[in-house]
């Protein structure tokens, strides 16, 4: 039977239950079966209260659905997660398995101001620890040939360091981008290094003259040189280093056509204050555990990421 209610309650919610067997829900939503080129029905829905717009001050709407997981009670307790989702099945061949969650942000006002910007799909925070800080975002790659743990259609803004194993680019390939992708590793450093290059001809004196960027060296120090003469041997030097935002090359021809390049370490705001350590010991909890241990003959451990993010247990209706 359907039901509708209103009421108001001051100091908790206005419907509270409580489940006593540990073991099941406090609440289970079962959406109905979907008619023929329909969609099931939604198993639980919440919707948020309106803001107050006549508030001289900002005011927020409700969360449509607000979950708080269990307390970890014990030593080696896991607490339990606000939402634990599990995307549905597919049923026969070629049909796909469900997400576990879809969000979509809201619209913003199409009038121009302060409050006009789009709402976020997902906003997380990773929790404080003593040890090792929770994660915003902890996802893990199911199996398959194009499994990821993320996929972003579109750019992506790292306000902050990114680490990784590894790194490509991946293009549709110059010669067959109808059948093959194309691969490049990333060049990587220790020194939060910048490459630039390029290729001039020294004047009938031997001389060139390469002028550098006007921000180059307010972002770069400790310059490295690097040349090749191209076409005919001959001598090539540094005349003189970068000042005043140009170097100097000699030949002991002239005409000659020279290549070169200059590497720069960063000594910008953000890399001063975030230096690379190169070499950092592993946290006593993570010492004798690997971030690949199958690639040192512990196939079958967990590994340091997995360690911190133990799956939760499948709930129960």
């Amino acid at each position: 039977m359907p039901f509708n209610g209103s009421g108001a309650a001051t100091t908790t919610a206005l419907f509270n239950i409580t489940n006593t067997n540990p073991a099941h829900s406090a609440v289970a939503g079962n959406g109905a079966q979907g008619a023929s080129q329909g969609h099931g029905g939604t198993g639980v829905s919440g919707y948020g209260g309106s803001s107050n717009s006549n508030d001289a001050v900002q005011s927020y709407a409700g969360d449509g659905v607000h979950a708080v997981g269990g307390t970890a009670t014990s030593v080696d307790g896991v607490a339990g997660p606000g939402v634990t989702a599990y995307g549905g099945g597919g049923s026969a061949i070629g049909i796909s398995g469900g997400q576990g969650v879809t969000a979509t942000g809201g619209s913003g006002s199409t009038t121009e101001g302060s409050g006009s910007s789009g709402g976020d799909g997902i906003d997380a925070y990773g929790g404080n620890g003593a040890v090792v800080a929770g994660s915003g975002i902890y996802a893990v790659a199911g199996s398959g040939p194009t499994a990821y743990a993320g996929y972003f259609e579109g750019n992506v803004q790292v306000n902050g360091s990114l680490s990784k194993s590894s790194g490509t680019f991946q293009i549709d390939h110059p010669l067959d981008p109808a059948n093959k992708y194309l691969y490049h590793s990333f060049v990587e450093s220790p020194d939060m290094m910048n490459i630039y290059n390029g290729n001039v001809v020294t004047d009938s004196s031997g001389t060139a003259v390469v002028t550098m960027p006007a921000w180059f060296q307010a972002l770069n120090t400790d310059f490295r040189y690097q040349l090749t003469t191209i076409g005919q041997p001959a001598q090539a030097w540094i005349a003189t280093e970068i000042a005043n935002g140009s170097f100097t090359i000699k030949t002991s021809k002239s005409g000659v056509k020279v290549s070169w390049q200059v590497t720069g370490v960063r000594q910008d705001a953000w890399a001063n204050a975030h230096r690379v350590q190169v070499e950092v010991n592993k946290a006593p909890a993570d010492q004798g555990h690997y971030l690949h241990p199958e690639l040192f003959g512990h196939e079958n451990e967990p590994n340091i990421p997995e360690i911190h993010h133990p799956r939760p247990l499948t709930p129960q209706q």
